[in-house]
């Protein structure tokens, strides 16, 4: 995030626009619709703002610009087109500590003007830091058709009632599942159809009954594998409304941006040989919240009934009687092999695939750590083998695959951090994947993938991230 959004408050502010012309126009109707006070100055200026003057909305100053007409004010925007007078608008503004916006000039400003939806005083507000302001207003576009004006008047009724709320529901928890309940719900429907009598007399109705008795409840939500495109609509709505989140390691960091901003966060690892929590103590975790009433999202990487040991979790939670959704997500197998250009499946390469994990595990006490894998299942013809965690024992999987029976030469690729931009693939054989992979110094979480379908990638390649 290369600035930070927020709104600012200059209602009865002074306020001033250098420039007369039509772009200055734009900006001074943008300021009255915040109710600033406004001081236009430029030699000349068009015919909209000398009409602006003489309904007394807007004060002009006919004069070219000096540094002393900054004085005093909160806000100045440089809207002419000279440059030189525009720098000079922009350096004294920031010699003042005074907010400073450069029309089309993003290095000289210190604020840029987004593009906005007003549904007031539900604001909108989408910025592309003055990088790319056509497709920020076409995005604008596409949002105003997803939240009708009548949201202005849902958040209106809100703010009327937002002090008995308050007083009725002692803690934030307690408000926000009401409130939540409210936006959902049929007062909100009353609002949206036009009858806002009814809707306000229901919700008097509502803050006196209070709440119901609360109960927790978890949502064991697929993260996929990176990309929060991948999210379900269903996943995106439960992090949003979630009290807490308990979190893996796998889960990226652009997924964990979507989980709502206040719910506490909780991070239990599950990094290979570096669980932050065991996983008796996570189940029993999940357990405990629930049952002070939160709701709590335990959010996975992946899908979490594809090597994320939710079904032990459920199981805890079915034992205590605590309800729960789960809410699948796209395994890394899937999504990985997709971005990498290599299908699972192909008529003329392979009609089954396999999924396995490839952890490895102490032999004995005396013994070096081994992989003990079904090899006999892994190494059947016309088949594609997908591992997970596999890239510690790369070397030692790819020798017992040849041991057991598939030739030195078959294709395998390994895919680092696979549909993120970070993604990073190195495709071999089992005679020398284990030894690029070293080479790119390729770090978790990976992904292998063993078969003819690996042919393909060179063909079918689509998702290029560029590297730093």
């Amino acid at each position: 995030m290369e600035s930070l959004p927020i709104f600012m408050r200059i209602a009865h502010s002074r306020c001033l626009v250098i420039g007369g012309g039509d772009v200055a126009l734009r900006k001074v109707t943008m300021l009255m619709k915040a109710e600033a006070s406004i001081e236009v100055v430029a030699p000349e200026v068009c015919s909209e703002l000398l009409a602006l003057e003489a309904e007394q909305q807007i004060k002009i100053t006919r004069a070219e610009f000096s540094p002393a007409q900054i004085d005093g004010a909160v806000l100045v925007i440089a809207a002419t087109d000279d440059e030189a007078v525009n720098t000079q608008v922009s350096v004294e503004a920031k010699v003042r500590n005074i907010p400073v916006n450069v029309v089309d000039s993003p290095a000289l400003c210190t604020f840029t003007m987004p593009a906005i939806i007003d549904r007031s005083p539900l604001v909108i507000a989408i910025s592309s830091n003055g990088s790319a302001p056509v497709l920020a207003r076409l995005i604008r576009a596409k949002i105003e058709t997803m939240v009708p004006a009548t949201y202005g008047r849902l958040a209106s009724l809100a703010r009327e009632f937002r002090d008995d709320v308050k007083a009725k529901f002692t803690t934030t928890q307690n408000r926000r599942i009401f409130w939540e309940k409210v936006f959902q719900g049929p007062i909100a429907e009353l609002m949206f159809s036009g009858q806002e009598h009814a809707a306000k007399s229901a919700l008097k109705d509502e803050i006196a009954s209070g709440l119901d008795q609360q109960h927790g409840e978890v949502y064991l939500v697929g993260g996929g594998p990176g990309d929060p495109d991948l999210l379900t609509f269903r996943a995106l709505r439960l992090m949003q409304q979630c009290d807490v989140c308990v979190y893996d390691k796998l889960v990226s960091k652009e997924v964990m941006e979507l989980v709502r901003r206040d719910a506490e966060l909780i991070y239990v690892g599950k990094a290979r040989d570096q669980h932050t929590l065991p996983q008796e103590e996570i189940n029993h975790l999940l357990v405990k919240l629930a049952k002070e009433g939160k709701r709590v999202l335990r959010l996975k990487g992946g899908d979490p009934f594809i090597f994320g040991r939710g079904g032990e979790e459920i199981e805890t939670l079915m034992e205590n009687g605590v309800p729960f959704q789960v809410v699948p997500g796209i395994t890394a197998a899937n999504g990985v092999s997709s971005y990498a250009g290599i299908p699972l499946t192909h008529r003329d390469y392979a009609q089954s695939c396999i999924f396995t994990t490839g952890h490895l595990k102490p032999k004995n006490s005396t013994q070096q750590n081994i992989v003990e894998l079904d090899w006999v299942a892994l190494t059947r013809p016309n088949q594609t083998v997908v591992i997970y965690m596999g890239l510690v024992g790369l070397d030692q999987i790819c020798a017992k695959l040849i041991e057991h029976g598939l030739p030195a030469t078959t294709p395998a690729a390994v895919v680092q951090q696979g549909t993120t931009l970070k993604q990073r693939v190195v495709v071999g054989d089992l005679t020398n994947l284990a030894e690029k992979t070293g080479l790119a110094n390729l770090k978790p979480p990976c992904l292998i993938i063993v078969g003819s379908v690996v042919k393909l990638r060179e063909k079918l390649a689509w998702f290029e991230p560029m590297q730093d």
